[in-house]
């Protein structure tokens, strides 16, 4: 497993490198522009950020954390995180390496449940967590750390129902209640296990999920970090297969599909020592083929193991136990599919960008080509011409520059249009019109009579809203690429130059965001779910991270769109630059000539000399851009071999 991730992030470098040494030469030759740059370095960001991530998701006793422990930290001898018998992960947790923080545990305090904030708004306020520093020489006082995830505390129910974690009208909930009237409750709401592990380091992000009533009462995993993780592995106990709360969250919360795998854990329990061993596998091959019929699954998608005894079995280096714990199988099953995966993610992700860079690039190494070609054409035919011929070709320069000045005046005109249409863009989508949605939502859902039509009402217009907003931002972004492409086009037609069409953006993706974050809702909403809850708790619980994940795809599409707006207008500008320096350099060149202060010939050879310079920075760059296509293309293999 640590080869495979240490192949992956070997490519990952190896494109990085590639990438890198292309962008060197483009700012040596002076060829770098607003758009180029922002390509680059988003594509070096996303190979620098890059995270693989893997969400364990069971009801409590299952052996999630006994399975994170066997398949990622048998190397260490003992477990890592807490397993035992009942919950020992109480809250989500995650697992993850950041070089920022020192080896710790960030723990969330439950209390922040009582505030409008979701666990992700909580990620950027470094004072909401409490600090545990893990001391990684110290094995039994590092796990004794590590148990926090599973402390708990009991509290009054008025508490719990402002944390969401009560309701009043489940007829178990009385169950839950000791002696004083008090229920138990997590002592936190989230944790982040930073963790110098050697596959936590190559970008691995592990997430342990705390049963699947967790996923009920805590939204982020339901709306972001379960949709979100490139892996989910969904437990299930061998000995009772698949239950009716099972059924149901894999229906609603994770489903079959591209990176979702289904473990039958504790096959050990069917070991029966007074059956032969042929008779054990094939119960439980009959217990397999039950679990994949209920989930509509092929036998083949499911996996049994024995988490606790490969976990015994690679401690003590009994290999036998490891082998009959089946769990080579799944761990070849889930970085198998898994990395490569994600590795054409990335890959045609970076393609998109390396072809648009290279576009870019080539159309003004192909414009400043054209321009020699041009002007050597122009100082040739000069040869043998007397000075009225010369005098000639100088006023009809003189007339271009005047006419391309006079298109940069008409340009002013447009960019007065393009600052217009800028701000109308941000009235639909600017982060004050979400803020005010979200709290027109809260003050509509607070002040309804009836929990189901004061819900879904509300709720519904807001995702509405939502779209129509991204909507009418999508047209006006349609606008300024028209106007801007037809502006693009008339320089190209009227002067000549070598304009390739502005550089597109399109809001689909985040409509799209928005889409998914409303259908997890209806699956975990629906009218008998609204009936059933009471209306504070669905607002509290529910709507804030509904809320957060919204105003994040709308951060982040502004964010799209600032840095589009910045750069929409660079090569034509550039080109625009570079064509004004052509011209004064051509009506420069011409008057020397004319007054006999430049020797004709000097002239052309300088040019030429200047046409064979850029078709080796052209032929330079296209090699350049071709390493790192081939870098990309590359098995996660291969770029390890090399960089070995």
């Amino acid at each position: 497993m640590v080869q495979d991730f240490e192949q992956y992030s070997a490519w990952r470098q190896d494109v990085a490198m590639a990438l890198e040494k292309y962008q060197m030469w483009v700012n040596a030759a002076e060829l770098a522009d607003a758009a180029t740059e922002q390509r680059i370095a988003r594509a070096l960001a996303r190979l620098a950020d890059d995270r693989l991530s893997v969400a364990f998701v069971a009801e409590f006793s299952r052996g999630k954390s006994e399975l994170i422990n066997a398949i990622f930290f048998a190397d260490y001898g003992q477990r890592i995180l807490p397993s035992a018998a009942g919950r020992t992960t109480m809250c989500p947790t995650e697992l993850m390496y950041d070089p920022a923080f020192p080896p710790c545990i960030r723990l969330l305090p439950i209390e922040t449940r009582a505030s409008n904030l979701s666990t992700s708004d909580y990620r950027d306020d470094p004072a909401a967590w409490t600090v545990l520093p893990l001391a990684l020489d110290a094995g039994e006082e590092m796990h004794e750390t590590f148990k926090q995830v599973s402390m708990t505390k009991h509290v009054k129910v008025e508490e719990a129902k402002r944390y969401g974690l009560f309701d009043e009208t489940d007829p178990d909930v009385a169950a839950t209640l000791d002696d004083n009237g008090e229920i138990e409750i997590s002592l936190w709401r989230h944790a982040i296990i930073n963790f110098p592990h050697p596959l936590l380091k190559q970008g691995l992000v592990i997430l342990d999920t705390p049963g699947l009533n967790a996923i009920g009462t805590e939204p982020e995993l339901t709306l972001n970090l379960i949709p979100n993780a490139h892996a989910v592995l969904f437990i299930l106990a061998a000995e009772t297969g698949v239950t009716k709360s099972d059924i149901e969250v894999w229906r609603t919360h994770i489903g079959a599909g591209a990176g979702r795998i289904v473990v039958m854990n504790k096959i050990d329990a069917m070991w029966d020592e007074l059956k032969t061993e042929a008779e054990n596998d094939a119960e439980i091959e009959r217990q397999q083929t039950t679990v994949a019929h209920m989930l509509a699954l092929e036998p083949r998608q499911v996996f049994p193991v024995s988490a606790q005894k490969a976990l015994v079995g690679k401690i003590n280096g009994d290999m036998a136990l490891l082998e009959k714990s089946r769990l080579g199988a799944l761990e070849a099953a889930l970085f198998n599919e898994l990395i490569p995966a994600k590795q054409d993610i990335i890959r045609k992700q970076l393609s998109d960008d390396l072809n648009a860079v290279v576009s870019i690039q080539q159309a003004t190494i192909g414009a400043r080509i054209r321009d020699i070609v041009e002007q050597l054409q122009e100082l040739k035919s000069l040869r043998g011409k007397n000075q009225g011929v010369i005098a000639h070709m100088m006023r009809r320069v003189e007339v271009e520059k005047k006419e391309f000045d006079g298109s940069l005046f008409k340009l002013q005109g447009t960019r007065a249009v393009f600052a217009r249409l800028s701000t109308e863009l941000y009235t639909t989508l600017g982060m004050d019109i979400v803020h005010k949605e979200i709290a027109a939502v809260r003050e509509a859902m607070a002040a309804s009579r009836f929990v189901t039509t004061g819900i879904r009402g509300p709720v519904k217009h807001f995702f509405d809203q939502a779209r129509a907003n991204l909507a009418v931002s999508n047209g006006k972004i349609a606008e300024i690429s028209e106007m801007m492409e037809m502006m693009y086009r008339k320089f190209a037609a009227e002067h000549g130059l070598s304009l390739a069409v502005p550089m597109t953006l399109s809001l689909d993706k985040y409509r799209k965001e928005v889409d998914a974050i409303e259908e997890v809702y209806v699956k975990q909403f629906g009218t008998t779910t609204l009936l059933i809850t009471s209306r504070d708790a669905v607002i509290e619980r529910f709507f804030d991270s509904i809320a957060s994940r919204v105003r994040r795809s709308y951060r982040a599409a502004n964010a799209d769109v600032e840095a589009w707006l910045k750069v929409i207008m660079s090569p034509l500008e550039a080109q625009i630059r570079q064509h004004k320096d052509q011209l004064k350099h051509r009506l420069a060149s011409i008057q020397r000539i004319h007054d006999a202060t430049d020797s004709l010939e000097t002239k052309i050879e300088s040019f030429e000399a200047s046409q064979f310079a850029l078709e080796k920075v052209k032929a330079r760059l296209n090699d350049l851009a071709g390493n790192v296509e081939s870098a990309m293309q590359r098995s996660t293999a291969a770029a390890f071999e090399a960089a070995a």
